[in-house]
């Protein structure tokens, strides 16, 4: 963790494992301000995991029959402009409703910043809707518009407020004593310090953690607004895939990544290249001066979450993925090594046979340029793979210096061959 926060130029982390056994780990790197260190009891704001959340919710609230995943949104929201009413909870939590996305307004951010303490109903943040993508169910297009209505829906069913209803259903009967909704219940008391250019676009880099934020916080209402620990956010993820939120059937549900997609009903399915070649779900999310992951191992039961006091870049990313194969490297070696050659694998072997027959056409016709050229795109690849964090690059690293070496051996002797004889 230490070594990302060098590498990204980030100040602090904060990270937790659940292991199989639900032992839960804790660690932090780096610092929230000043000379103070990172401590796991400080709490970070989740951003969009706060979507997990929130369609956890309605799946809950069909199993219970109060709702269907199926009711057009006009049965329990008013109409509102751009807004089509035969929407399905469904497609809300999908992202396949087609609605504009709210933060595609420019507008909307320049209000954001204009009026730093003003609160923004649901119903003013609607307002800066413009036409939508596309036909509801016809493809998809990630908006926070569809989770600002989500929230609508279950205050509507339930007649009580968002926060309520999280600290009846989730955090109280999860024990989560970090979790709190933002605005509608007080901020964190030992909040770690975030740092950046709170959305100015002005270069700074700065203490931005007690600047006025509630236009923000209010915008994002549904889409965002939850802050918790590390700990509490992997407890979170370790009781979703275990059956402690939801049932098994509204889990399938929301694992259902129709037509391709690799977003389900509030979870996202996370490509095996960025998880370093092993199986991943959850969720991520960015707010003011943070981001966050949480994430879950189905092969190997280990849930992950991981906060930095940074908005923006790869160094939550990245360790989101150290960590999980340090992880299931000390619980299933072998399970790891296979995971990564499973999927490059295929990749290794074409980069090989490319290398072997780069070194072939420069010995036998003579070419140096060849496998200097070859060589030298393998070193490149290999720079890549290790900036993404692939395991390429174990492979493109010795054949692209064996190749260049060729190369500069042939070029050796080919300029010290003497010219041809002209008898």
């Amino acid at each position: 963790m230490e070594g990302r926060l060098r590498q990204y130029e980030v100040k602090g982390a904060s990270a937790a494992v659940v292991l199989p056994d639900s032992r839960l780990l804790l660690a932090t790197a780096g610092i929230s301000h000043d000379r103070v260190r990172m401590s796991p009891d400080m709490a970070f704001a989740v951003g969009s995991i706060t979507k997990n959340m929130v369609a956890a919710m309605l799946l809950q609230l069909a199993e219970e029959g109060k709702l269907s995943l199926e009711d057009p949104i006009s049965k329990w929201l008013p109409p509102y402009p751009h807004v089509e009413g035969t929407i399905t909870i469904r497609q809300l939590l999908s992202h396949t409703s087609g609605l504009f996305m709210f933060w595609e307004n420019q507008k909307i951010w320049d209000d954001l910043i204009k009026y730093r303490e003003k609160q923004f109903s649901p119903e003013e943040v609607l307002g800066y809707l413009k036409a939508p993508h596309f036909a509801p169910g016809k493809g998809y297009h990630y908006s926070n518009t569809n989770y600002l209505l989500a929230a609508m829906i279950i205050t509507r069913a339930r007649g009580s407020t968002l926060s309520t209803e999280f600290r009846k259903r989730f955090w109280e009967p999860l024990g989560l004593t970090s979790a709190r909704l933002a605005l509608e219940e007080p901020y964190p008391e030992n909040l770690a310090h975030v740092w950046g250019d709170n959305y100015e676009k002005d270069g700074s880099y700065r203490d931005i953690t007690f600047l006025p934020r509630v236009s923000h916080d209010s915008i994002t209402y549904g889409s965002a607004g939850v802050f918790m620990t590390a700990g509490d956010l992997a407890t979170w993820t370790h009781a979703l895939f275990h059956g402690k939120v939801i049932n098994q059937q509204s889990l399938t549900k929301m694992q259902t990544f129709a037509g391709g997609a690799a977003y389900g009903l509030g979870l996202e399915r996370f490509r095996r290249l960025t998880t370093g070649g092993m199986k991943a779900y959850g969720h991520g999310g960015g707010n003011i001066g943070t981001m966050a992951y949480m994430i879950y191992l189905p092969d190997h039961d280990v849930s992950i979450a991981v906060m930095v006091n940074h908005f923006g870049g790869d160094s939550a990313s990245r360790m989101v993925r150290d960590i999980g194969k340090i992880t299931v490297f000390h619980l299933k070696p072998l399970a790891l090594f296979l995971s990564i050659w499973n999927v490059e694998l295929w990749m290794s072997i074409a980069w090989l046979l490319f290398g072997v027959g780069a070194g072939i056409v420069g010995i036998r016709k003579k070419k140096p340029l060849v496998p200097i050229l070859i060589g030298t795109l393998m070193i490149a690849s290999g720079v890549i793979s290790m900036v993404k964090g692939l395991e390429l690059h174990v492979v493109l690293f010795p054949m692209g210096a064996l190749l260049g070496a060729l190369g500069l051996y042939l070029f050796i002797r080919r300029i010290q061959m003497p010219p041809p004889n002209p008898t």
